[in-house]
């Protein structure tokens, strides 16, 4: 997969995790979920366009840890509001796997960008 075709990827994620939000109920747990799950998914696409515009290695690795962390985080939301029972699982069954498999590819990336040698 090429950068531009991820770049693509983590935009739809960010897209679909907004509608995500956006379908939570309007309770006080469904609002501080989708607020969560709004900024984590929504950072995902936007640290790994930053990662790509790295000055140096190093600032490559921390912004892909950070777009790593992100992935991870929205995954736990999605988690969140399954067990709170605020959205069937089936319907964002999808959207897990996405941000698990994103969190592998930044995982993946990570552990390469880190044992090059300069």
């Amino acid at each position: 997969m090429t950068n531009e075709e991820l770049k693509e990827r983590t935009i739809q994620f960010a897209v679909r995790v907004m509608k995500f939000a956006d379908s939570l109920p309007r309770t006080a747990s469904g609002k501080a979920i989708a607020n969560q799950v709004a900024r984590s998914g929504g950072s995902v696409a936007a640290n790994y366009r930053a990662a790509l515009r790295g000055k140096s290695r190093a600032d490559f690795v921390n912004k892909i840890t950070i777009v790593l962390e992100e992935a991870d985080e929205t995954d736990l939301w999605i988690e969140i509001a399954k067990r709170c029972e605020l959205i069937p699982a089936r319907r964002v069954a999808k959207l897990q796997v996405e941000a698990v498999e994103l969190a592998k590819i930044f995982n993946a990336t990570r552990t390469t960008a880190l044992s090059r040698k300069s």
